[in-house]
């Protein structure tokens, strides 16, 4: 699907609300063998699916689908994917408008954000987390986008529609069409959102298909692309045996801070700027100076390979904007990469990831055509023009995971390095 009728590069875009997103939805194809990235900017190569982020999750309204209708114009494609948070944070319905404005009054935007995988489901039209209703947990509290309505017809102002799994692909697509303009599906497990890809496939042109990685899960393994694409392969990144994995967290979220805390038990190096040196440009200048001078050789050789991670300041009694946070970390970061250069990057957080692509001059990450074993809702892949060309990278949203998730990204990203 394609807001514009001109040929089509691509056989799926993928437009999401931030980069992580972008990327753990993107990987999902790529695991299914399609061939994809995520972008940034124009470039990358002739691959069968393509990522791209309008950025808006924490935008108003007015300007939540104005970007969105950008970056879907940006790209052209046969189908088109729209991510949402797995956690419905942001402006959801004013983007999905939007989008229905472009596609046509018969289009049907179908919504089920649930990722099964990572305890997130869709009952009753209830958004869970771990069994609990979303507006419980602390995204509820979230201190960018809050949600505090849990179920989803009411927080869209949307229909609701069951798919009887004694019933068929036509009937239920059928029902959804007259649902419309949006509608919200239930999916408690994958089984769920296969039978809901399959109804999306009778749609075709006519569905919008509105969700998380689960469902583009279900859809990359259902569609298939019109033709054979290569994506080329990017150039090495210069290898240090003893080089660091570096991590960035620019996240808030709870779940991020308690993923930071193991990878530090397990004995990682810990950078966390004040809220002081965040605030004051001389202190954070003096913060970078210290971090362009790592151990020696001879040190970091005799502990073997080591982790870096930089990471937000606790919440406490000075109120740095979260804008600030992401970029002031992503500017470390990337005066660490040219520094150091280190084994690859494991990066938390959507604004945080683009602003570190973006400090490296990067069109965006060629993402793995397997699996890594990198954890649930962790993207791979290597880095894509800059000055990094070629790094391998994961990103994360920083709800997702388990509590040793950066652990296990970090370490596949040292063997993916180690595979090149």
């Amino acid at each position: 699907m394609a807001i514009h009728g001109a040929p089509h590069a691509h056989d799926v875009v993928i437009v999401a609300d931030d980069v992580t997103g972008a990327g753990d939805t993107a990987v999902q194809f790529a695991e299914a063998g399609w061939t994809a990235e995520l972008r940034l900017q124009p470039g990358g190569g002739d691959v069968q699916v393509v990522a791209v982020s309008s950025d808006s999750r924490a935008c108003p309204d007015a300007e939540a689908a104005e970007r969105v209708l950008q970056a879907a114009a940006g790209t052209r494609a046969n189908r088109m994917f729209k991510k949402i948070d797995s956690t419905v944070r942001g402006p959801i319905r004013a983007e999905l408008d939007a989008l229905l404005g472009q596609l046509g009054p018969d289009a049907v935007a179908v919504v089920c954000p649930a990722f099964p995988g990572v305890g997130r489901t869709v009952v009753d039209g209830t958004v869970l987390v771990d069994g609990v209703p979303v507006g419980d947990t602390p995204v509820g509290r979230d201190p960018v986008t809050p949600v505090t309505e849990s179920h989803l017809p009411t927080l869209l102002g949307a229909a609701q529609v069951r798919l009887d799994p004694a019933g068929g692909p036509a009937e239920w697509a059928a029902r959804l069409r007259e649902a419309g303009p949006v509608v919200v599906v239930d999916a408690a497990t994958d089984d769920d959102l296969d039978r809901l890809a399959r109804a999306l496939d009778v749609l075709g042109d006519g569905g919008l298909p509105v969700g998380a990685a689960g469902l583009a899960g279900a859809l990359a393994r259902r569609w298939r692309p019109a033709a054979p694409a290569t994506a080329p392969e990017s150039a090495p990144a210069p290898t240090d045996p003893a080089a660091a994995v570096l991590v960035v967290v620019t996240s808030l979220h709870a779940a991020a801070r308690a993923q930071v805390q193991a990878l530090v038990d397990a004995g990682a190096t810990h950078h966390r700027p004040t809220p002081d040196q965040l605030l004051d440009d001389g202190a954070w200048h003096a913060l970078l100076e210290h971090l362009a001078h790592p151990p020696t050789a001879t040190d970091t050789a005799a502990s073997g390979p080591t982790t870096v991670v930089l990471s937000a300041p606790e919440r406490g009694d000075t109120d740095v904007p979260p804008g600030l946070v992401a970029h002031r970390l992503a500017d470390a970061a990337a005066e660490l990469v040219r520094t150091t250069e280190p084994a690859g990057l494991v990066v938390t957080g959507g604004d945080g990831a683009r602003a570190l692509l973006a400090g490296l001059g990067s069109s965006g990450i060629r993402l793995d055509a397997t699996g890594t074993d990198a954890g649930a809702g962790v993207a791979t892949g290597t880095v894509v023009g800059g000055r990094a060309e070629g790094l391998p990278i994961a990103t994360k949203a920083g709800g997702f995971g388990e509590s040793d998730v950066l652990i296990t990204a970090a370490d596949a990203v040292r063997r993916r390095r180690s595979d090149r």
